[in-house]
This record gives structure tokens, C-alpha cells and sequence, in this order.
């Protein structure tokens, strides 16, 4: 992907600079004439790289006010003075030049370059210098994009990271360190948007047996096809967890106490309607038993009393028969599958 710049500064500023730059590197370039219109590019944009004019009214805070914020603080910024006419005498020029650099640097700046366009006598700089002033803004460009590469090059390799410590390798499931991490997330959107919010903890009925009778990678097939059937026959917004070895976890976001006894019954036909095919020769007839709760005002912020809640009603329903759902709904769990089979092959 092209890199991408945005130069900000006065008319002079962006006419000496635009084409000088577009001939040094391959990028797309963006100009903003102020500080105050450069904000709303660099919030939908966000340039890989940003050079400022450096004695423009508000261009130091506007470069402090992009490092101060985590989501823009990677874009990087170099501040350049280009004084029409250097001084009379070189070392108040190096003060100057000094002065400005330590300002930048204060505010934020990644670097600074001091590229005057005229010699003390107001005469152009001779070509040379001008070339090698080319090569050092050149070079610091090119640095500053691969800095904000590898910037993103290593946030790409964290989401990854992140994305394989969240998931279930079995299943390809959110798994109990998301849930961890989701569930405070969900447990406090609910209560500032004064929403409901339910949970479902799902267990699968007899699963022990299905390893001792056929092996663990029976029961291994058994707990993918479950979890296909469960996640396609979710609503677009309940997010499934496995919990671990035979449990999920199910969070219903804007769901109260009867919608969630609801979705909990359905799924629960859902898997023990229709047989599961393991491999060409066995078949597999499966329920589930779970446990309901929803958020009260009483409930800690990380979630712990409403998910111990659920387990304690899955609790329940298993103790009642399994096959069922119990929540603080019920008086007494029924069986939520027409016709309870009278022996499986996995009991």
C-alpha cells in the first residue's frame, strides 16, 4: 500500500514543499493550510506520516495533541522550518535553529529539519546544497514510514497473537480467557445503556461416555459439530464461548430473563432433534442440558455472580433429568425435547 502524507502549513509552505516531496517518494500526499482543518483528516485518515510547517500558529500543540493520543500517537511527525532568508551571522542562525528544534522536539516531534531556501544575502542556495537537502528530507521521510511499518507490522502480529490466545483450537470458538475479557465489557454496556443481560451456560448430557465408548476422537468430532450447530443458529447478537471441555457459554446482549429461557429451549431441540453424522458409519443422537441468568443491579462488574448464577441453574437442570433448561423462571424444569430418548447410544 502507498504511503500516505499530509502537509501542513501556509500556501507558501505547501507550494515549495507539495512537488518537492512527490518527486522523492512514491506516496499519496494531502494538504490542510491549518491546524484546525488538518484535525478532521488526521481522525479519518490517519496518515502514515504528517510534515508540519514549523512557525505555523498552532502547529506545535497540534502535534502534541496527535502523541497524546494512544490511537494516533504511531503516525509520525516532522516539523520543518524553511526560512526564506538565513541570518547575517551563522551562529545566531545555529541559536535559531537550536531554539526551534528543541521546541519541536518538546511538543512531541519525531524529528525536525532546518531546510532554509536562501542563503544571508537572499541569493538561492546553490544547487548542491540543495540536493543534499533533498537527500536528508528524503532520508527522514523514508525513515519515519518505516518506523510507522513496523509499527504496524507488529500490531498485525499482536492481533494474531491475540486472536489465537482468545480462540479454541478445537472448536475455532471464543474461548473462557475471552469470555473473561468480554463479559465485563458486555456487564458495563448494559448498564450505561439501562439494557438487559442474559447469560446461557450449556453442558453436553453424557459426554464422558462418549469418550470411553468411542474415543476421544469421537468425542473431539462430537464437540465441533455441536459447536457448527449452536453458532449458526445463534442471533447476530449473542456471542458463544467454550467454557471448557463440554461447557459454552453463551452471552445475550439486550435479552431478558424470558427471551433468554427462550433461546436456551430452542437450541436445545436444536441438538437433540436431528442426529449427528460422526463419521460414515456412526451417528450420534445428543442433548444438552443448560442454566439461564440475567443481570441484576447487585451483580459484580466483571460478571462472576451472574455466571455462577447460570452454572448453578445448568446445575439444576442436570440434576432434574438433563436434556432441560432451568432458570430463576422455573418452578420445575421440563424437558425441552418432545420426546426424551429412552436410551442413546452415548449414555
Amino acid at each position: 500500500m502507498e504511503a500516505s502524507i499530509l502537509l501542513v502549513g501556509g500556501d507558501d509552505f505547501l507550494s515549495t514543499l507539495l512537488n518537492r516531496i512527490r518527486n522523492l517518494v512514491s506516496c499519496t500526499v494531502e494538504v490542510a493550510p491549518t491546524p484546525s482543518e488538518a484535525v478532521p483528516l488526521i481522525q479519518a485518515q490517519q496518515p502514515d506520516l504528517i510534515i508540519l510547517q514549523g512557525n505555523l500558529p498552532g502547529g506545535l500543540e497540534l502535534c502534541r495533541q496527535i502523541k497524546d493520543q494512544a490511537r494516533l500517537a504511531w503516525i509520525y511527525c516532522i516539523v520543518l522550518d524553511s526560512p526564506v532568508q538565513m541570518l547575517e551571522r551563522a551562529w545566531l542562525d545555529r541559536n535559531w535553529e537550536m531554539d526551534c528544534r528543541i521546541e519541536a522536539l518538546e511538543n512531541g516531534a519525531d524529528a525536525y529539519l532546518w531546510l532554509p531556501q536562501n542563503d544571508p544575502h537572499g541569493e538561492i542556495l546553490e544547487k548542491e546544497i540543495l540536493l543534499q537537502q533533498d537527500r536528508l528530507l528524503r532520508a527522514q521521510i523514508v525513515s519515519g514510514l518505516q518506523m510507522v511499518k513496523n509499527h504496524r507490522e507488529l500490531m498485525r502480529t499482536n492481533d494474531i497473537l491475540s486472536a489465537i490466545a482468545l480462540s479454541d483450537p478445537l472448536t475455532e470458538l471464543n474461548n473462557r480467557r475471552a469470555l473473561d475479557w468480554e463479559l465485563p465489557r458486555q456487564v458495563a454496556n448494559a448498564r450505561a445503556r439501562a439494557e438487559p443481560l442474559s447469560l446461557v451456560m450449556l453442558d453436553v448430557d453424557y459426554f464422558k461416555a462418549i469418550n470411553d465408548t468411542y474415543g476421544h476422537p469421537v468425542g473431539d468430532r462430537a464437540l465441533q459439530l455441536i459447536s457448527s450447530r449452536l453458532r449458526h443458529n445463534l442471533r447476530f447478537r449473542d456471542t458463544l464461548f467454550r467454557y471448557g471441555g463440554e461447557e459454552f457459554v453463551i452471552i445475550l446482549s439486550n435479552t431478558d430473563q424470558q427471551e433468554a429461557l427462550l433461546v436456551a429451549r430452542r437450541l436445545c431441540r436444536l441438538i437433540s432433534d436431528q442426529s449427528f453424522a460422526i463419521e460414515e458409519n456412526l451417528d450420534l443422537n445428543l442433548t444438552i442440558s443448560a442454566g439461564t441468568a440475567s443481570l441484576k443491579h447487585v451483580d459484580d462488574s466483571r460478571g462472576a455472580s451472574l455466571l455462577q448464577r447460570a452454572d448453578q441453574n445448568l446445575l439444576q437442570a442436570k440434576a432434574a433429568g438433563r436434556n432441560r433448561v432451568f432458570s430463576c423462571l422455573d418452578t420445575s424444569p421440563q424437558p425441552d425435547a418432545e420426546n426424551v430418548p429412552a436410551a442413546r447410544e452415548n449414555e
